[in-house]
């Protein structure tokens, strides 16, 4: 069955610069680089991070008032909070009412670190939290198409990456970000060549260090592990299509964090490549249920891909009819949700009921859905397989 390609990918274009996640230093000697983290602020951090990416965002922005209000003149629990507004803009992919609340944060932690760094520019978590800000930042700008800030909030954000790793060079939190930009910097260049001369002055990458880099912050990091093992989910999945091991991360981040709908769409996904037919038609169907009880982060993109991929579960098991009703509904949803043109859940799921007509022996019906199919763009196959179906009746 072809994948569905998910817009996030191309949103990795900007790992080659930006400095993710919670770039904080770890619990080693660096720790008094960083009088202000005592045990108070560590656990609220480590607490308030949890509820982040379990969507709990109220209990999560309690523990962070309480980090700004112990230390008002850091950084760290104003990042915090703005990681709060990060993952409403994640999981909210139908509006940008957080987008305001997101740069105003966000802004301020770096204004609180250009503050710090005027009189000690080697202050190590604040060069953290600050490259962590312009990574986000830069990020943000990417998944609303303002290139040029995004390329200038990632070269600064590089340029702050390196300077961490002369002062921490074996951090494991800095892995993080030295892992997401050896991994890109060998493998997006050479996916989208007009990336090239933007790295011909940056050093070169290396994706199987990066790899290992990730699973160091993963496996070690004190802060910076959960967002490691979401990189590397996106890598495995994404990039190297190595499910197994997609797998086993999307299987860990739904258990530890089972309300946040992003971990539990790469899940849904993996059964679907493993083909696994009783997990892949059970778990789209409770994130439809999720969808309709309007639980948080689980928006129409979701309930959409749901559809999809329970209509195809359905075609496997034989049970066109139904399968086609689920079909039906998934075109109803793109044709709301695709405003410029058709998408590849469009595509594929009209290819999809061309087929089913041809199972069912409507052949002229399945034939209007091949010529439907080959007057829209051409995604991956698409239009051979159109081809091939209206030349030879598609058959199991």
């Amino acid at each position: 069955m072809p994948q569905m390609q998910h817009r996030s990918k191309y949103h990795n274009i900007i790992f080659i610069c930006s400095f993710l996640g919670f770039l904080i230093t770890n619990n080693t000697p660096i720790l008094s680089q960083w009088p202000a983290m005592r045990s108070d602020a560590d656990s609220l951090i480590l607490l308030g991070s949890h509820y982040v990416y379990n969507l709990e965002f109220e209990r999560a922005e309690e523990c962070f008032r309480e980090v700004v209000a112990r230390y008002p003149d850091l950084p760290a629990g104003y990042f915090l909070s703005a990681m709060v507004e990060w993952w409403k803009i994640a999981v909210h992919r139908d509006t940008r009412q957080y987008d305001e609340k997101f740069l105003e944060k966000i802004n301020k932690v770096i204004e609180l670190c250009d503050k710090i760094l005027d009189t000690n520019e080697f202050h190590l978590s604040t060069l953290f939290f600050k490259g962590g800000a312009l990574g986000y930042r830069g990020r943000f700008y990417v998944t609303r198409e303002s290139w040029f800030r995004a390329a200038s909030d990632g070269y600064i954000a590089f340029r702050i990456l390196l300077k961490t790793l002369e002062i921490a060079p074996n951090n494991h939190d800095i892995m993080l970000g030295t892992g997401i930009y050896n991994y890109f910097a060998e493998v997006l260049p050479n996916m989208y060549p007009t990336l090239k001369p933007l790295m011909v002055f940056a050093p070169k990458g290396d994706k199987k260090l990066g790899i290992l880099q990730l699973q160091a912050a993963a496996n070690n990091a004190r802060y910076a592990g959960i967002e490691a093992k979401f990189v590397l989910l996106q890598i495995f999945y994404d990039f190297e299509r190595d499910i197994y091991s997609a797998y086993q991360i999307a299987k860990e981040l739904t258990e530890k964090f089972p309300n946040n709908p992003v971990f539990q769409r790469y899940l849904g996904r993996c059964y679907v490549s493993m083909y696994n037919l009783e997990l892949w038609e059970q778990h789209w169907k409770m994130m439809l249920e999720n969808y309709r009880q309007k639980k948080v982060g689980y928006d129409l993109l979701t309930a959409r891909e749901a559809l999809y991929y329970i209509g195809s579960a359905l075609m496997e098991r034989n049970q066109l009819d139904e399968a086609l009703e689920y079909l039906y509904k998934c075109d109803e949803v793109s044709r709301k949700l695709d405003k410029d043109g058709p998408s590849p859940f469009m595509i594929y799921l009209n290819l999809r009921i061309g087929k089913i007509y041809d199972l069912q022996n409507k052949r002229q019906y399945a034939i209007n859905q091949y010529n439907k199919v080959l007057s829209w763009k051409n995604y991956r196959d698409s239009h051979e397989q159109a081809k091939r179906y209206l030349q030879i009746p598609y058959s199991r």
